[in-house]
């Protein structure tokens, strides 16, 4: 009975500074972490809506949750450049994030997606840069397209599906128009 109280007690103390390890490491690397979070969804921004780097990025919020941002061209807000929203829709085997810009019409000027967890060497193609080139070739369809009306070449848009991963493909033209839909509803609410 002592044995197994004192292994009880061994492991116990093993777990306690296991766990004191843990939270310290955890609490140097948060602010790191959450710094580069931060850099990678600015830098994924700045795609999203190209021009944006020398003007003025605001967020439009509704308590602690961002609606959409709505970019300047300069830091005076006398010419809008347009605005960025983050959605997102359920693919094949995960949440398809992203960021998208629009201008004032309602145009796509960039992209980005911010998360994704398809099946490899398929779905994630959706984000994949062929060689040579320096952005997404399936991302690249949608510059120039109005966001209201994105939608696949199967479903009778301008979009052409990857090979093998209509799923994924399709959950991003409707994560642009779900967005689009509510960045909408947000701007008339503003008014």
């Amino acid at each position: 009975m002592k044995e197994i109280i004192r292994y009880g007690f061994i492991l116990m103390m093993v777990a306690v500074v296991a766990a004191t390890g843990l939270s310290a490491v955890y609490n140097v690397a948060k602010p790191r972490i959450d710094e580069q979070k931060r850099l990678q969804f600015e830098a994924a921004l700045a795609t999203a809506l190209p021009g944006s780097e020398t003007g003025i990025m605001e967020p439009v919020q509704r308590g602690d949750t961002v609606l959409y941002y709505r970019c300047y061209v300069d830091s005076l807000k006398t010419e809008l450049l347009g605005y960025a929203f983050r959605t997102g829709y359920y693919g094949y085997s995960s949440e398809v994030e992203s960021i998208v810009g629009i201008d004032s019409s309602g145009t796509i000027l960039g992209l980005k997606i911010l998360s994704q967890a398809e099946t490899p060497g398929l779905g994630t193609k959706i984000q994949e840069i062929r060689y040579g080139e320096k952005d997404p070739y399936f991302l690249r369809q949608f510059i120039g397209q109005p966001a209201a009306t994105v939608s696949l070449d199967k479903d009778g848009g301008k979009i052409t599906a990857i090979t093998g991963a209509t799923i994924s493909s399709r959950a991003v033209t409707r994560s642009i128009l779900q967005g689009y839909e509510q960045m909408q509803e947000n701007l008339q609410a503003e008014r």
